[in-house]
């Protein structure tokens, strides 16, 4: 069999991808914690392109869905969706998330994590964090069978065939069931929390009938009977997904960021995802194609079809994206560099089994994954291993494992507390649920708990410590989503975690205050630049590193950076920015990170950032001549880069000194852009808020003369026609039209005139309007008032 490559990478989603679903070959469904539900429809080929419609829009995280064959009483067949809300939708898939749904089932009393469909039987299965599984009759739609003998949450259910249904659950034990509720087996064979589970074709070569796998992730096989025959090893964290294709094969997915093809007992393939976790993974029984769903918010489809391969660019940039994305460290365990081999190593030696991993120490001390492709005979790059957000620290053991943090809960007053563990790798949610479970804590406090995680690590997330961005991840900052009028950084924060709801929206246009962006963990950046500065001075580069009273000081900084109040006072200040602007420019490129984030961060908290001198240069000459901007494009430091231009409008003084380099800044940005860093999702959302800076200094009481305005203005239109005329992202794209709209609205008949006679911006909202990213309610609202002010 020919190896899966990428067929179409179909990007829309706000948040991460569930779950999927692969009905027949020309559509595609996935599920999202953005709490929508998308089809996909396959609109040309070759190569392969798709279309989504928004087919449901809730208020909660969606987290399954099922699809429900065509019938006479549903001819489209039905798409079937539960989630945080608890109420499962039964929807047919040609209906807008604004029409009434068929059917809305109602009885679980928790989140809905699990569904199946009998279509035989004319029967649904879910299954509930509540500790039930319920079957619900097509066309009835009412629970006629509840299965309460489950001891924790029921995190997968199979629709076996017309009279049995099998389940998985939290308190390790698989079940099976006829449709009437009598329990026909329990399987205790399994090690840990079951979430996935799968029927095998009659002809599967070991005789199992279907497979089982967890949080151990192993995937085992059984026998109606219960009886295990065969146990698959390869996965190296938990399995969230398993699926047949037609060929009779198993694939599965999990946390390790693959998703893994097995022939019989054998891997034969496996698909490394620029993600920390695929949710999903699903087949399509006519064509053998799959899709995949992951938390960097893309829906995946892979083929063996050369026919159905995605175009060169797309191929190129999603083995990019995974060659440059973060491995946490813990995914890998503890590593010796001193007596790890070289880069020769992937020329001389071959590897034994398909998805063996081997860690290369490169030249410049880093150290890289790379796996073992037994179809095509080499080693492929899967990325870099790097700290945790935490781990440059000491990591607490709790219970024999090393964690990032141990929290103490406090949840009942007159006893201890309980112990919390959670590592940066981890979805706070999903650290949350098993908290809630190993402690028989009511599942209501599930969001209070997450929260109280993202809080307390201070919106921690791979990458932080050091190294390459993973794809839609964001290391140094926060994911918060921006939208205008929400407020402080807080509150965008506490909004952010809530899914936005499909609901009329205020005008927003023009924006009139500016964007910043300062959310971090101080003590984690300055643990690394300390830990840099030590490397620095070991190689003998002392020329460069600073001395201890130097890096005293700047973590003195660090600490000032805390309390506006105690950093105006400081004389850390003065003293400390020019060093971190010689970290900043003067380390090795990929040790930079730190200086600059530590700028960034001053840049918003203190007017001298922007009024220091720094070697007879000003900060931003300064950087630009350091070679931030220029080719090969290092994009985390071009990000950060930009992330600090766009805090500089907090102060008076930064803005003066934003404003009076406009048409290098520019020209900086088109640059970065264009070399490359328009792939990187962070840095072009730094680009857009930027630009929204400008356009609201271009539109207020304190900007220059109106020709200056104007002249400027048109050079800003230009370039954000450019940016959301090719924009995919849909954060980048909807700051991007805010920044535009805001011209538009406020700058007077010029601007507006250049826009549509020149730059053709009407032509542009339109073609916005007609993709995947006009059906978000915040695009649709955005483009519909910059056609207003246009007329």
């Amino acid at each position: 069999m020919p190896d899966f490559k990428i067929s179409a990478s179909l990007e829309g989603h706000g948040d991460d991808v569930r779950a999927v679903a692969f009905p027949n070959p020309n559509a595609v469904l996935s599920a999202s914690r953005d709490a929508t539900v998308r089809l996909w429809k396959l609109v040309s080929t070759p190569p392969p392109t798709y279309d989504y419609t928004i087919t449901s829009h809730g208020s909660a995280f969606i987290n399954t869905l099922a699809y429900l064959p065509p019938t006479p009483q549903y001819p489209e067949g039905l798409v079937l969706s539960g989630g945080q809300d608890t109420i499962i939708e039964a929807r047919q898939p040609g209906k807008a998330s604004d029409d009434n749904a068929d059917a809305m089932l109602l009885g679980h009393a928790s989140n809905v994590c699990a569904l199946d469909v009998s279509s035989e039987g004319g029967w649904v299965v879910s299954g509930s964090w509540d500790s039930t599984a319920r079957l619900w009759r097509v066309g009835k739609w009412e629970a006629e069978v509840v299965l309460e003998d489950h001891q924790g949450s029921v995190w997968a259910v199979l629709a076996y065939d017309k009279d049995t249904v099998i389940t998985g659950c939290a308190d390790k034990i698989i079940r099976i069931f006829n449709t009437s509720g009598t329990l026909l087996k329990s399987i205790k064979d399994s090690r840990d929390v079951v979430r996935a589970l799968c029927k095998l074709p009659p002809f599967h070569p070991t005789g199992a009938q279907f497979a089982s796998a967890g949080n151990d992730g192993v995937i085992r096989l059984f026998t109606l009977q219960g009886q295990q025959v065969a146990e698959l090893h390869g996965h190296e964290s938990f399995i969230y997904s398993l699926d047949v294709l037609p060929s009779g094969e198993l694939v599965s997915s999990g946390e390790d960021r693959t998703v893994r093809v097995w022939d019989g007992t054998q891997c034969v393939q496996t698909i490394t995802h620029p993600a920390i976790s695929v949710w999903g993974v699903a087949a399509c029984k006519e064509t053998g194609d799959i899709v995949t769903g992951a938390s960097d918010r893309i829906t995946r489809v892979f083929t063996r079809s050369e026919e159905r391969v995605a175009i060169p660019e797309v191929v190129q940039q999603f083995e990019q994206t995974v060659r440059e994305s973060a491995i946490p460290e813990q995914q890998v365990g503890k590593i010796n560099k001193e007596q790890l081999p070289g880069t020769d190593f992937l020329k001389q030696k071959s590897g034994t089994k398909d998805g063996q991993v081997q860690m290369i120490r490169e030249d410049n001390g880093s150290v890289t994954a790379h796996t073992w492709s037994a179809a095509s005979q080499e080693w492929i790059a899967v990325g870099t291993v790097v700290d945790s957000a935490a781990s440059s620290g000491k990591k607490t053991t709790y219970l024999g494992q090393d964690y990032d943090y141990v929290f103490d809960v406090d949840v009942e007053d007159g006893k201890p507390p309980l112990k919390l563990p959670f590592n940066v790798s981890q979805n706070p949610y999903d650290a949350a649920t098993k908290f809630i479970q190993d402690n028989e804590l009511p599942m209501t406090y599930l969001d209070q708990v997450a929260q109280f995680i993202v809080q307390n690590t201070q919106g921690a997330t791979l990458g932080q410590a050091s190294g390459p961005t993973p794809a839609g991840a964001d290391p140094w900052g926060s994911e918060n989503r921006y939208r205008p009028g929400d407020g402080s950084d807080a509150q965008q924060a506490q909004q952010a975690q809530q899914p936005s709801v499909p609901e009329p929206r205020p005008k927003i246009l023009p924006q009139r205050s500016y964007l910043s962006i300062k959310s971090a963990n101080l003590k984690v950046i300055a643990k690394k630049l300390g830990e840099l500065n030590d490397q620095l001075v070991s190689s003998g580069s002392k020329d460069v590193s600073l001395s201890p009273s130097e890096l005293e000081t700047v973590v003195a900084l660090c600490g000032e950076l805390e309390s506006s109040e105690k950093l105006q006072q400081s004389p850390a200040v003065g003293a400390g920015i020019p060093l971190l602007f010689k970290v900043a420019t003067q380390w090795p490129v990929t040790n930079r990170l730190p200086g600059l984030d530590l700028l960034r961060l001053l840049a918003a908290a203190t007017p001298a950032t922007a009024t220091i001198d720094y070697n007879g240069q000003d900060l931003f000459t300064g950087l630009q001549a350091s070679g931030v901007f220029n080719a090969p494009l290092n994009a985390n430091n071009a990000m950060l880069t930009f992330r600090m231009l766009a805090n500089l409008f907090e102060t008076d003084a930064g803005r003066q000194l934003a404003v009076s380099r406009f048409d290098q800044i520019i020209a900086a940005a088109k640059s970065a852009l264009t070399n490359g860093g328009g792939a990187n999702r962070n840095l072009t959302i730094a680009v857009a808020t930027l630009y929204i800076n400008f356009a609201v200094y271009l539109t207020s009481d304190e900007r220059e003369s109106a020709p200056e305005s104007s002249e400027k203005g048109l050079v800003l239109l230009a370039e954000l026609a450019q940016m959301v005329s090719g924009e995919k992202d849909s954060e980048a794209a909807y700051r991007s039209l805010v920044a535009l709209g805001t011209l538009v609205k406020s700058l007077g008949e010029e601007i507006k005139s250049a826009a549509k006679e020149i730059y053709d911006v009407g032509q542009i909202l339109g073609a916005v309007s007609g993709s995947g990213l006009g059906k978000e309610p915040r695009v649709k609202s955005i483009v519909g008032e910059i056609k207003e002010a246009l007329s």
